[in-house]
């Protein structure tokens, strides 16, 4: 019985040496004063005073003691300076709470020689179980890693120091997956959830880790990013699972948002999008991913496409700064129209998109979702850094009467329409530029100024250009690449494609050779038309002229609505009406699509609907276009900083209503 006890003990030995389980920790998902957080598995820093450690540990709860990092130029902090920043940090932070007032670590950077506390430092009060002082204290202590302000964990047991991430419930089912660095210049998937969440949890620095980085333009300000660009760490996905789970994480990631991670960035979480950035309609189109929810109004219209996820989220949720999307032929400014939100279609080449999925190079470009003007402007004059930027702003104002549906002048809209919310916006305008609209026909100066050698009129010139490009483009960069590499992996089956991508490609198959080389000779045309005779470049304000145009009217467009099956349409073309309603007509130009200048879109209003859904009175988004000559995005962004000063645009709200 011995014997076969000690034999039974030898082989578990030899076993345990021989085979070893590999355990990778990924994090914890911890509670805090009802709120909850996520604690990274890589410390920041550590403290390695064993005295200090054995008072702290009698606070630990699950081997854990939350505890904030205080800097202080005060020489004498008392009660009082605490709760300054208290106060301070309570109204300017999501992230800290005062249940991280368990503890404090108190850094002096001050220029007294010798900084003293007072010795109560209202810990009754505030609850507070230890205070511990940095060096520059008398027997004060050293962390491995000087820490910024902020909330942390602590962990007793081995020093190790954590931040506290808190976590968000994606409700609108904006984001594919949270994100969180990975220590190497990359980021991994936030592995955790809200106890009894059902979709997506995003992870959230403190504001407080980054006040001071000032040297940074965008510090600490959190960015999600359209998961058609290249992170390193990260799959991209392009809203195709098979595609998603073909390849693996990135190595690198793309240079636009690198540059933004640069200025001081924080990645968040990689957003929705519709198929392959091709245009998708919110149930009838999204199979394979479930499309994001628009905030506005009922919460039951579509968000628009193919930019959705980063559209909606940043209608949705106070907690996100800025939200990274693409442009081919709407894709920024249809979501920022449908979720009210400023976003931007920049002059074409304004960024790199390498490793970016391309819809159509000669059409791609990268835009930026914002709720406010001023930061909105910060970010662009970050990221376009090839434009000049130009203080001087135009002194005409372009006002196309097809585009508005008639002249607002001869034909003045009645109270409270949507065409009175665009004039009596224009009318500001005006003030502001000390100028006054010129209404124009578009189609008018084509047939006055077009080349001497093009007889067509505008719409049929343009009528295929757009489509042609993107399917002919992504059917030989994306779609036959991406069937090929699946078909190799899996026996010769072919991956699943939405409808609307799936048409796209087809079409782009049956097109006869020749037709890219039409549709790019098409475009040439209203491009060197367009700059000649529309808006010229102008020496002191960029663009001679700012053109406008209706960007949403606040129709309505529900999501649980079935529409006709995908077609290879022209996906509107420049001239077409996209919607109707008394005294406006709205069309979806492509100017900026052809014409590679910058399109702007700015809320400037709300237009009440009854809902079929709540039954009650709701309200979406009214917003307004502003194209300028091509490199004139800074111009632009400048204006619109300086309108939200003067009080004429005013930054959005998230939730149903852009303004309360």
């Amino acid at each position: 019985m011995l014997l076969c006890a000690a034999a039974f003990l030898t082989l578990a030995l030899q076993v345990s040496g021989a085979a070893q389980v590999a355990i990778q920790d990924t994090g914890r998902t911890l509670t805090l004063g009802g709120i909850s957080y996520f604690v990274p598995a890589s410390p920041v820093s550590a403290l390695h005073d064993s005295s200090s450690l054995s008072v702290a540990a009698k606070s630990a709860s699950n081997g854990l003691v939350p505890f904030s990092v205080i800097p202080t130029s005060e020489s004498i902090f008392d009660g009082d300076a605490l709760q300054d920043i208290v106060h301070d940090w309570s109204t300017k932070d999501d992230v800290w709470s005062k249940e991280f007032l368990r503890g404090i670590y108190l850094i002096y950077n001050g220029t007294r020689a010798f900084p003293t506390t007072s010795s109560f430092l209202a810990q009754e009060k505030f609850g507070i179980d230890f205070v511990f002082l940095s060096k520059s204290y008398p027997l004060g202590i050293e962390l491995a890693k000087v820490l910024p302000a902020g909330p942390y964990f602590l962990e007793p047991a081995s020093g190790n120091i954590y931040q506290a991430l808190r976590l968000y419930n994606d409700e609108n089912q904006s984001f594919v997956y949270g994100t969180i660095p990975d220590g190497n210049g990359g980021f991994q998937v936030l592995s955790a959830k809200i106890p009894g969440a059902a979709t997506e949890t995003i992870g959230v620095p403190s504001r407080l880790y980054f006040t001071a980085t000032i040297e940074k333009p965008l510090a600490g300000m959190r960015l999600a990013v359209k998961d058609i660009y290249d992170v390193k760490g990260l799959r991209t996905g392009c809203g195709n699972r098979a595609f998603w789970q073909l390849y693996p994480p990135k190595e690198t990631t793309a240079p636009a948002i690198q540059r933004l991670l640069d200025g001081g960035a924080v990645l968040v979480g990689k957003t929705k999008t519709s198929q392959f950035a091709n245009g998708e309609v919110a149930t009838s189109d999204w199979v394979d991913l479930h499309a994001p929810y628009n905030p506005r109004g009922d919460g039951y219209q579509d968000g628009s496409s193919s930019s959705t996820g980063s559209g909606t989220a940043m209608a949705a949720y106070p907690w996100l700064d800025l939200a990274v999307g693409t442009d081919t032929g709407g894709s920024m400014r249809g979501p920022a129209g449908a979720n009210g939100v400023f976003g931007n279609r920049p002059s074409h080449g304004a960024v790199s998109l390498d490793n970016v999925m391309p819809l159509s190079p000669e059409l791609d470009t990268a835009g930026i979702f914002s709720r406010d003007a001023k930061l909105w402007a910060a970010a662009g004059q970050w990221w376009y850094q090839n434009f000049t930027s130009f203080s001087r702003l135009p002194k005409k104002l372009l006002f196309p009467v097809e585009f508005f549906g008639s002249s607002y002048l001869t034909n003045p809209p009645s109270a409270g329409s949507v065409a009175d919310t665009f004039n009596t916006f224009i009318t500001k305008l005006e003030g502001f530029l000390n100028t006054t609209r010129t209404e124009r026909s578009l189609a008018a100066i084509w047939n006055a100024t077009k080349p001497a050698n093009v007889s067509t009129p505008l719409q049929t010139l343009l009528s295929t250009t757009y489509v042609d490009l993107i399917a002919l483009d992504q059917v030989q960069l994306v779609a036959d690449p991406f069937i090929a590499d699946f078909g190799a992996a899996n026996g010769g089956r072919m991956p699943f494609i939405d409808p609307s991508p799936l048409a796209r490609w087809t079409y782009g198959r049956s097109l006869p050779p020749g037709r890219k080389e039409e549709a790019l000779a098409n475009k040439t045309v209203f491009m060197e038309w367009f700059s000649s005779s529309v808006l010229q470049p102008d020496a002191t304000s960029c663009s001679d002229s700012i053109l406008i145009y209706p960007q949403s009217i606040g129709a309505t467009n529900y999501r649980n609505r079935y529409v006709c099956a995908a077609a290879a349409s022209s996906g509107m073309s420049s001239f077409a009406a996209q919607a109707e309603v008394p005294e406006v007509v709205v069309t979806a130009p492509r100017i900026a699509v052809y014409a590679g200048v910058p399109d702007m879109v700015v809320p400037i209003g709300e237009a009440p609907f009854n809902s079929t859904i709540t039954g009650q009175t709701e309200f979406l988004p009214v917003t307004i276009s502003f194209i300028a000559a091509k490199g004139c995005d800074l111009m632009l962004f400048n204006l619109f900083a300086a309108l939200q000063d003067a009080g004429i645009v005013r930054a959005v709200e998230t939730g149903s209503r852009l303004f309360r």
